[in-house]
């Protein structure tokens, strides 16, 4: 029979280890047994972590996109909200880096798109940050009369529209491309101009006023 987790040598324990030498110090596995808690069917916990992150190549991001994977998904979570305490949002939009910036940590480990407008006012400055929809973005979703309801009700002076690509990779797609024409064309009727659309695909982005395609 193989050992329980209380009869490894203690200082192989996964909960002992996090206090002596701290979180930084351990393996995701062994995170992942401290999350778990207790194993199951004669596995110890530090045993079904390994086999849990063997199903998905030991990426947690991909875990926690599994909706079994509550808790991993909560603690990735609460990692994020850390992060942005130490790290504000940033007071006005000077470019397309700083809407990464404001993006990154919320959007960047979703498994479906979502479709965000940040309604700025005439310096700039964040009035809100609006979802629009969640799921696969295409033209027929996001219609220029929910977008600009939300901007409009925050008196938004523009707006810049924000979505992510869950594959990583932000290149613009033919959808975002006829998306980004319908905003534009709409916003210039309404005078609440698109200052820009940026897809954000995991550490990276594409701002089109960056590429000239706006």
């Amino acid at each position: 029979m193989p050992l329980r987790l209380s009869e490894h040598p203690q200082q192989d324990r996964p909960r002992e280890r996090f206090w002596a030498v701290g979180p930084a110090a351990l393996t995701g596995q062994e995170l992942l047994a401290i999350l778990i808690g207790t194993g199951c069917a004669g596995r110890d916990a530090l045993t079904v972590a390994g086999e849990v992150l063997g199903r998905v190549d030991g990426s947690l991001r991909r875990l926690a996109g599994r909706p079994s994977a509550e808790r991993v998904a909560a603690a990735l979570e609460l990692g994020r909200r850390v992060g942005a305490e130490e790290e504000p949002p940033p007071e006005r939009i000077r470019g397309p880096a700083d809407v990464q910036r404001f993006y990154r940590a919320r959007l960047r480990d979703l498994a479906v798109e979502e479709f965000h407008v940040l309604a700025l006012g005439s310096q700039s400055q964040i009035l809100g940050d609006l979802l629009i929809t969640r799921g696969i973005l295409n033209s027929s979703l996001v219609h220029p009369r929910e977008v600009f309801r939300a901007a409009i009700a925050e008196a938004a002076a523009g707006i810049i529209v924000v979505h992510n690509h869950p594959s990583a990779d932000p290149t613009p797609s033919a959808d975002d491309r006829a998306v980004t024409r319908q905003l534009v064309d709409a916003g210039r009727l309404l005078d609440v101009p698109v200052y820009d659309h940026v897809i954000v695909g995991g550490d990276r982005y594409v701002s089109f006023a960056e590429a000239g395609l706006l």
